[in-house]
């Protein structure tokens, strides 16, 4: 996702700074050319030739370790200006006071000052230090000047403390990373609703009908979407990922709170993905207390849930896109094309639960995009390149409809 990207580390003198060693080797593993500055204070805590070994590159601690006859390629000038994006992690209270008032005393210090691609600070420190007046007056001073902080975590501190100042996990950064620079922004400006994982229908207090649907699929679009610069809404049924960075989710459990969550917002929306397993059938009645088991059979009659793509197809604007899912197990074209053209879709995502590599619970997925014109079947890949395929094609429609300024 980083391939070819130029990215410059910079690590600042604190415990957590053992962590960027798990950062730059995910970074290269991404594709990503690593460069690594470390004021002096970071080399006692962590070697510098670790970094040196994890990305092939030299690691500059000092202004004069430089070559004086090479009056073209001078590291503290040109490490950051030839920077994709640079990182500041661990920022010491210290390194952030130095970048916002402009002092250039040290490596890290220096090469921020003639930077001009994205600088990310994550700042990371004793939680009394944090909270200092001084401390957060120099961040928002970061924020007015462009820089994009990362608010550190909360948790027991190396020094005995408990509250804010940990350094966000090695994945964290590096998503960070990713969100910024990973994909070309070209859906700023658009509202992106997507909807994703299952409906749990309760029988009664401790049972209730769902299916398998694991929300990955969703998920991959909201946090492709996210990374192309989308404002992003996420409404999901109960599953267990995590909220991709740059999305507002919102949870639901019930087909009704779905239903109530996306025609709520669906009107304010460019585009509206709706890859969540819906139920179609919830209990007619749901019983206050568990229901005991008896000798007999059990019948559990079922009323039909709101058809929720249906309903948002129906009042659809004119400037508006609209993308459904359909799983099918059988007929998947004739059954997809059929769905498309009843719920008043602009595309359906077909796939087959019999196909393998496609389905539930996978990270990969095997889509054919089936729109009024075309067909087009996307070869095995993961649920992350299906989504921006899904994208892709998504502005596709919508320059066709001339509603991209």
């Amino acid at each position: 996702m980083l391939k070819d990207k130029r990215i410059l580390l910079c690590i600042t003198g604190g415990i957590a700074a053992y962590k960027m060693a798990d950062v730059a080797s995910m970074l290269v593993k991404e594709g990503a050319d690593v460069h690594v500055c470390m004021t002096e204070n970071a080399t006692r805590f962590i070697p510098a030739e670790t970094f040196s070994v994890l990305t092939k590159n030299k690691v500059y601690t000092d202004v004069f370790d430089e070559n004086p006859d090479d009056y073209v390629n001078v590291p503290h000038i040109s490490l950051g200006t030839s920077a994709d994006l640079i990182m500041v992690a661990p920022a010491s209270a210290d390194i952030i006071g130095k970048i916002a008032n402009g002092i250039a005393d040290d490596m890290v210090s220096t090469v921020v000052l003639p930077a001009r691609c994205p600088i990310l600070v994550s700042p990371s420190m004793n939680t009394y230090m944090y909270e200092n007046r001084i401390v957060q007056d120099n961040i928002e001073k970061l924020k007015k000047y462009g820089f994009k902080i990362i608010e550190p975590a909360s948790g027991h501190l190396a020094c005995g403390y408990d509250g804010k100042g940990k350094l966000p996990s090695p994945e964290e950064l590096v998503e960070s990373i990713i969100y910024e620079l990973a994909e070309e922004k070209d859906l700023a400006g658009k509202k992106i609703l997507v909807n994703a994982g299952p409906t749990q229908e309760n029988i009664d207090p401790v049972r209730f009908i769902t299916n398998h649907s694991s929300g990955k699929m969703g998920f991959a679009v909201a946090r492709a979407a996210a990374n192309r610069g989308a404002e992003v809404t996420l409404v999901s049924g109960p599953v267990n990922l995590k909220t991709p960075l740059g999305v507002n989710r919102i949870n639901i459990t019930s087909a009704e709170d779905m239903f109530k969550e996306m025609t709520a917002k669906a009107a304010d929306s460019d585009i509206i993905i709706m890859s969540a397993a819906v139920a179609d059938y919830t209990p007619e009645n749901t019983a206050d207390e568990k229901i005991k088991k008896s000798e007999k059979d059990m019948a559990i009659s079922l009323k039909r849930t709101h058809d929720i793509l249906k309903t948002i197809g129906s009042e659809k604007k004119d400037d508006q896109i609209i993308v459904g899912f359909s799983m099918e197990t059988e007929n998947v074209l004739e059954n997809s094309r059929k769905k498309l053209e009843s719920k008043n879709a602009d595309m359906i995502c077909a796939n087959s639960l019999r196909t393998p590599g496609a389905g539930y619970q996978v990270d990969t997925n095997i889509i054919t995009i089936i729109t009024r014109e075309d067909e087009t079947e996307l070869p095995l890949m993961s649920k992350y390149d299906a989504a921006n395929k899904i994208l892709d094609k998504v502005l596709t429609l919508k320059q066709d409809k001339n509603v991209i300024e």
